[in-house]
């Protein structure tokens, strides 16, 4: 698969499920920051593989209030709904590594090994070495390596050494789901790579998936970013702040409102700023702030 690296090329990749809340302005934020504080580029791509979870006129609500809020992307938006093609390529390129499954949901669910980090069920390889007599393909899969050759670690800037086993911890994962979509896991990977990303900054509730995404990097043959994964917003019960758990769209209706969001946002990543009387004063001072937070970290997060 041709990529296309060049200097520092971070991005934002919200799912338009909704509107943009609290918690998804943070990793917007920390990402933005990132790209500003390296002299980089800043992407913006619309993560509507999932069509059926998109909700109508919100990915146009994101990139609007993104714009208000001064956070411009460097180059024109992805649509990931537009890039199917590129998405079956690559998996045709790595057919070697993969195989159908036609197990259903309860079927996994019974006879599962345990739960991923993430939530998800992990699955015991009932259709690795071929579908049963009678069986169609539900979904496609990636095998993962044999036991003492599935460890992934990497170095996140801000959670320091993740290791991960994958057989145990998520088992053959799916590339293309049953419903006909396909799998986050690949069109991140699969865009990354062609967007040139160098450096992904997003929430925590991400971390778990990275190692399954280094594994697919390194079978597609692309470059593996640096990552740094933020803390995650929660709300009174604990709960990650999303659309399921009430969280309340960010919607500055003035520049007073639209810096008070930002200045919420920030102090949450600990940056040190004070009440900025605009969001260009803002902007002036929350890059440096961010890094400073970086260099007093040490050098993980440089």
């Amino acid at each position: 698969m041709a990529t296309n690296l060049r200097g520092y090329v971070g991005r934002f990749a919200p799912s338009p499920t909704g509107p943009l809340h609290a918690g998804s302005l943070v990793a917007a934020l920390a990402s933005y920051l990132d790209a500003r504080a390296h002299h980089g580029s800043w992407l913006v791509r619309i993560e509507d593989i999932d069509e059926g979870r998109s909700v109508r006129g919100a990915a146009e609500g994101i990139l609007a209030l993104l714009d208000a809020l001064g956070m411009h992307a460097d180059g024109e938006i992805v649509w990931q709904s537009r890039r199917q093609q590129l998405y079956q390529q690559a998996a045709e390129d790595i057919a070697a590594h993969t195989y159908p499954c036609g197990c259903n949901r309860r079927e996994i669910a019974d006879s599962r090994l345990g739960v991923a980090p993430d939530g998800a069920a992990i699955y015991p390889g009932t259709c690795r070495y071929g579908l049963a007599e009678g069986r169609a393909m539900r979904s496609l899969r990636l095998r993962v390596p044999d036991p003492g050759h599935d460890v992934i670690g990497f170095t996140d800037r801000f959670a320091g050494e993740v290791i991960q086993r994958l057989g145990p911890d998520s088992g053959d994962f799916v590339l293309k789901r049953a419903d006909g979509y396909w799998a986050y896991q690949l069109a991140v990977v699969v865009d990354d790579a062609l967007q040139g990303v160098t450096d992904v900054v997003r929430g925590a509730d991400l971390l778990d998936s990275t190692p399954r995404q280094i594994f697919l990097q390194r079978v597609l043959g692309v470059p593996t970013p640096r990552y740094l994964h933020v803390p995650v917003v929660r709300n009174a019960l604990g709960e990650k702040l999303s659309k399921q758990t009430g969280a309340l769209a960010v919607a500055p209706g003035d520049e007073s409102a639209a810096v008070a969001a930002l200045l919420e946002a920030a102090r949450f990543l600990e940056l040190p700023l004070e009440q900025p009387a605009s969001l260009e004063a803002f902007w002036r001072a929350a890059i440096p702030a961010w890094s400073q937070l970086l260099a007093s970290r040490g050098a993980r997060l440089a």
